[in-house]
């Protein structure tokens, strides 16, 4: 019984309607016959009491294959109002009962289907909608019939869920871009206090000669390198913008071309520490953007070979469907939260503003993000600091 019941609250709108429509039908005609037979009956005993019992019995004697008595049916002015009343119903119910009972069947299987189908997922869609316009999308749709109604609950819900991630990405984007806007005005500030520093020193003493040489074209030296601060820092920002702005190219990328085109890189940038490269082997081929993945490594090597005593080392393995790239070093390991680590601007030691804006593992995790994947940042329980990235599969 149970699995009937489960089967039936799984049917399509259209056939539970139909199969409502039918059992009301046929109860109704049931119903109706039944009506009509009992009002025929008790139509019968309203006009016996008026039926002369003799001349009836004499005709039911006289009955044949042809001939059949009935009782007759008496004229209105020989019954009791109330007789006749009774008998006019029961002509009524015998005629229309058919009629009467099917509408209103037909009323109450419409009013059921409603009931059972319908009610339940439209409250919950009109609860959810409202939720939705009062932007508060910490709730579930609970309806869980496999038919059109619970489809569509279920497309709504997935909605909600989308909403929920895009707010919270909305959000997270929101955060990023106030503690950006902050770092970029302290990175801005801080080249600019010292060439004003400079400046005014320089239009204080210079004029009067109260200054030397020396000292002067020293002053110049340090403005410039605030100069070249400020370019990095620049090229920093282009390169984030033209990031939001960028197309993923996908394209077929194997083991052994991945494992050239990193030895590539150590040759350039692998010169100051060791660095053991370990590629696993596989005829699986990843597709996805090899630059961006090239980027991302080019940022994790280069704070690895800052932070690393001696030895850096890198595994790489992929399959159709991810690429993971791991970079560890035998330094200290990360001495803040790892969500600091990640953000805009991050420089962990003060003397790194000169030459490093910070922004390596921040671009690091922004190219993971826009893969599909994401950066994974860990202290290994030997010492030192593990950074994976991780790529999944571009269509």
């Amino acid at each position: 019984m149970g699995k009937i019941r489960e089967k039936v609250r799984n049917l399509s709108v259209r056939k539970t309607i139909l199969l409502y429509l039918a059992v009301s039908l046929f109860i109704s005609f049931l119903l109706s016959a039944y009506v009509a037979w009992a009002a025929s009956g008790l139509q019968e005993q309203i006009w016996w009491k008026y039926t002369d019992e003799d001349i009836y019995f004499a005709a039911v004697e006289l009955e044949n294959e042809g001939y059949m008595a009935q009782i007759p049916r008496p004229q209105g002015y020989e019954m009791s109002r109330i007789d006749h009343g009774i008998s006019e119903a029961c002509d009524f119910l015998q005629t229309y009962s058919v009629l009467v009972f099917s509408v209103a069947g037909s009323c109450v299987s419409v009013f059921l289907f409603y009931r059972n189908k319908l009610k339940k997922p439209i409250e919950e869609l009109e609860m959810a909608s409202q939720k939705i316009a009062d932007n508060d999308l910490d709730f579930r749709i609970t309806y869980e019939n496999r038919d059109e109604m619970g489809h569509l609950c279920h497309e709504f819900d997935r909605m909600r869920g989308q909403l929920e991630e895009n707010n919270r990405k909305l959000w997270h984007m929101i955060e990023d871009e106030r503690a950006l806007r902050s770092a970029i005005a302290h990175d801005i500030r801080s080249p600019l206090s010292v060439l004003k520093g400079y400046q005014e020193m320089l239009l204080d003493y210079f004029p009067d000669g109260t200054i030397d040489r020396e000292r002067t074209v020293e002053m110049l030296q340090e403005g410039m390198k605030q100069i070249c601060r400020m370019d990095v820092f620049i090229d920093s920002m282009q390169k984030m913008n033209s990031l939001e702005h960028r197309i993923l190219k996908a394209e077929q990328i194997s083991s052994v071309q991945l494992e050239k085109d990193i030895q590539r890189e150590l040759d350039i940038l692998g010169k100051e520490k060791r660095i053991h490269l370990r590629v696993c082997e596989t005829d699986e081929s990843f597709c996805g953007d090899q630059e961006v993945i090239l980027e991302v490594l080019e940022n994790l090597l280069s704070n690895a070979i800052r932070y690393a005593r001696e030895r850096i080392d890198i595994k790489v393995s992929l399959t159709s469907e991810v690429l993971t790239l791991s970079v560890q070093d035998d330094g200290n390991g990360f001495l803040e939260d790892v969500d600091k680590v990640t953000s805009a601007f991050h420089q962990q030691n003060i003397k790194d503003s000169l030459t490093h804006t910070g922004m390596g593992m921040y671009l690091a995790r922004l190219y993971c993000e826009k893969h599909g994947g994401k950066l994974l940042l860990e202290n290994e329980g030997s010492g030192g600091a593990v950074v994976t990235a991780v790529f999944h599969r571009i269509a």
